[in-house]
């Protein structure tokens, strides 16, 4: 079973995330609250996939994304950004994200862009 780590700075968005994830078969094996939490969380749990905010407290999600893809160039890491937040996607691609979904989450899309950032 393929391990999650869930990375959001909002309770409700990681139980909704948590929730899709679960019907793909996914472990949740650890969430993070901010980006510091996410690249520490990292390393300990070595997750199989990562779902990154991108707007967090602390460190925002492309900065824990360039530290995560320092510690693991392997790392699998998917953005979840809100509407109008374009720039930094693309920033965050340029980073080393695999791919990113859209809030409000779609449960469809979120499987299949999980699905093809583990084939990567």
């Amino acid at each position: 079973m393929k391990k999650v780590l869930i990375v959001d700075d909002t309770k409700f968005m990681r139980n909704i995330l948590a929730g899709i994830l679960k019907k793909k078969d996914l472990e949740i094996a650890g969430e993070a609250v901010n980006g510091r939490d996410a690249i520490e969380k990292y390393k300990e749990l070595r997750p199989d996939i990562v779902t990154m905010d991108i707007i967090m407290p602390e460190i925002d999600g492309i900065q824990a994304v360039k530290e995560i893809m320092k510690f693991d160039p392997n790392a699998k890491i998917l953005m979840c950004s809100a509407m109008g937040q374009q720039a930094l996607v693309i920033e965050a691609i340029q980073a080393g994200a695999k791919d990113f979904v859209i809030k409000p989450f779609q449960p469809t899309r979120v499987l299949e862009a999980v699905d093809r950032t583990l084939q990567e």
